[in-house]
Order: C-alpha cells, then sequence, then structure tokens
C-alpha cells in the first residue's frame, strides 16, 4: 500500500514539476523564501545532504565550500533541479531516491535539511529515522515544514480539506511533524522561535 501511494504522490509531482514554482510564487516571496534562508543559515559541516530538493529552491541559500548532495523521488522535478543547477554553474551532485530508502551508509552525513517534504513522505517516521541513520553522531537534521495547527477550528479545516490537497498535490496539509521528529531517538530538538502555529523550523540533534 505505501508503494502504491508512493507511486501516485510522484505522478502528481512529476504533472507539476514544469509549473511548481510558478504555483508557489506568491508563498515564496512572502514568506517561504525567508524562512530558507534562516533554515540554510544553521547548516554546518563539510558534507551536507539535502532531501527533497525538488526544483531547486534552495540552491540559493547553499552554503560556500561544501560537499551537497540534493535527492528527489520525482524524475521530473529533479529534471527541473538539474536544468537550474546548469544555469546557476552549481556544484552540487543531484541523484534520484526515496527518503524512506536512502542508499547512503550509516553517520555520513554532518547535516541533512528538508524543506517543505514530510508532508508528501507516505511513511514519514520511516524518512526520519532514515535522515537519522545517515547523519553523523553529532551531527543535525534541519527541516522547515508545514504542520496541522494548535488551533481547533484550524486544526477541523485542515483535517477536513486534507484529502483534497493530497489528491490535487500529493501534499498532507495535517501532519504533526514535530510528534513524528519526536519518536526518533535524537539527543536533543529544538524549535527555532521563527516558527509559526502552521511552520516549523526544527532542528534535531544526532
Amino acid at each position: 500500500m505505501a508503494a502504491a501511494d508512493s507511486d501516485k504522490i510522484r505522478q502528481r509531482y512529476d504533472r507539476l514539476a514544469p509549473w511548481f514554482d510558478s504555483l508557489e510564487g506568491i508563498l515564496e516571496g512572502l514568506l517561504f523564501r525567508r524562512l530558507r534562508k534562516r533554515l540554510w543559515s544553521q547548516v554546518s559541516g563539510d558534507h551536507i545532504l539535502e532531501v527533497g530538493v525538488g526544483t531547486g529552491k534552495n540552491f540559493a541559500f547553499y552554503p560556500d565550500g561544501a560537499r551537497i548532495t540534493g535527492i528527489d523521488f520525482s524524475p521530473n522535478m529533479l529534471a527541473q533541479a538539474q536544468r537550474k543547477r546548469q544555469r546557476k554553474q552549481l556544484d552540487v551532485d543531484l541523484a534520484r531516491m526515496d527518503v524512506e530508502s536512502l542508499d547512503y551508509a550509516d553517520n555520513c552525513f554532518d547535516t541533512v535539511v528538508a524543506s517543505f517534504v514530510f508532508c508528501s513522505v507516505p511513511r514519514p517516521r520511516r524518512g526520519l529515522k532514515e535522515l537519522y541513520r545517515v547523519c553523523k553522531p553529532g551531527g543535525q537534521v534541519l527541516l522547515l515544514e508545514h504542520v496541522l495547527s494548535s488551533n481547533r477550528v484550524m486544526a477541523f479545516m485542515m483535517n477536513l480539506f486534507n484529502p483534497l490537497a493530497v489528491r490535487a498535490f500529493g501534499a498532507n496539509i495535517n501532519r504533526d511533524t514535530l510528534k513524528n521528529v519526536q519518536a526518533c531517538p535524537f539527543r536533543n530538538i529544538y524549535i527555532d522561535p521563527a516558527s509559526g502555529d502552521m511552520i516549523k523550523l526544527i532542528r534535531a540533534v544526532k
């Protein structure tokens, strides 16, 4: 069932890939870009993994001098990122891969980054445990995610409209990502003070 769910979500992102940047353009300019910049300002270490690289929206924030790998499970989204990499002449390795089953050894990345990814992972705890596995001891996982509101009325509306969001975009708008992170054996978990009710910046230290 999870494999079938993953295939459906992948197909939706493949379909949206050519227009994805335009679809999120207004939100990107008003809010997301500022949060992405804050997220990437916390990156440290020489070997960085970006999970769910998408069309390459985070390319502008990549730190100088680090070895960076970006993965995505959608070939069409990855193709957009590859074209953007060429235009910007960026030194980043791109690979097609599913976060629920990473082809990397244990303890090999200093920082693992994901932005607006775990809303669309069929088994988010499995994916988060993979991030924990490939992160070095003392390393960090940095997440920027939209989550279920703590406001009961808003949460009811988000739960009500979630099936529509999944069908249209492949993304769940009602995930409790913080609870999923807390289910992993991280040493420390921090919520960035810039976080709001429905968008969280989370730093988890292994």
